[in-house]
């Protein structure tokens, strides 16, 4: 089956893809952009110089409509206990090991010290964190997500934010992986089944239509 014959298979009779919205209050979720996917030297290294640029003007952009933006950060300790099987199955999240600077922030992206940086060990934002506790606290049922990887820790969270009961929108342009061919099959996987995935644009243009 060719892309344009599964393209059809899946909008045939509406069976996926429907919209979900922009909800009532939404926040952006900024995903693991650390300097790891973005120093040429590190066996993580994607790339997504666009990915990034569009991620910067992302939560800019977020930051001046008082949008809650949350960040995320992977961090193990020297041994990678903590990250159990995960850790052994991909040997280059060593680079997360307390103290490696290829962990730290890409500086264009960087937390405000009032942002909620929420540590993980494991794919999704999800998993092992408060998360969902804190988006509800805040009032949260649509979630903005950007960062590293689509295919792996973006995939992982979106799947997990509508499995928590909020909206996930997935900000293509602003999200990026080592190849364009997952990258491209876990966002139309993503809009199939389980989020919205749209550009940065389309989201601008959403919410300030649904603010008019």
């Amino acid at each position: 089956m060719n892309r344009d014959d599964l393209i059809a298979n899946y909008a045939a009779q509406g069976a996926f893809g429907a919209s979900l919205g922009m909800g009532t209050r939404q926040a952006l979720l900024m995903i693991d952009f650390a300097q790891a996917y973005f120093v040429r030297e590190s066996p993580l290294y994607a790339e997504a110089p666009l990915a990034l640029e569009c991620a910067s003007s992302l939560l800019i952009w977020a930051r001046s409509r008082a949008i809650p933006v949350l960040h995320t950060r992977v961090e193990y300790n020297a041994q990678g206990i903590d990250g159990g099987y995960f850790f052994r199955k991909v040997p280059a999240l060593q680079v997360f090991c307390a103290g490696n600077p290829l962990g730290d922030f890409e500086p264009a992206v960087r937390p405000l010290p009032d942002e909620l940086v929420v540590t993980k060990q494991y794919a999704s934002a999800f998993f092992g964190t408060s998360l969902a506790s804190t988006l509800r606290t805040l009032g949260v049922d649509c979630v903005l997500i950007a960062g590293m990887s689509t295919s792996g820790c973006v995939r992982a969270s979106a799947l997990d934010t509508i499995q928590n009961g909020f909206i996930p929108i997935v900000v293509a342009d602003a999200c990026g992986d080592r190849h364009s061919a997952p990258h491209n099959a876990s966002l139309f996987d993503l809009q199939a089944k389980y989020a919205d995935v749209m550009t940065f644009a389309q989201v601008q243009a959403a919410l300030d239509a649904s603010h008019c």
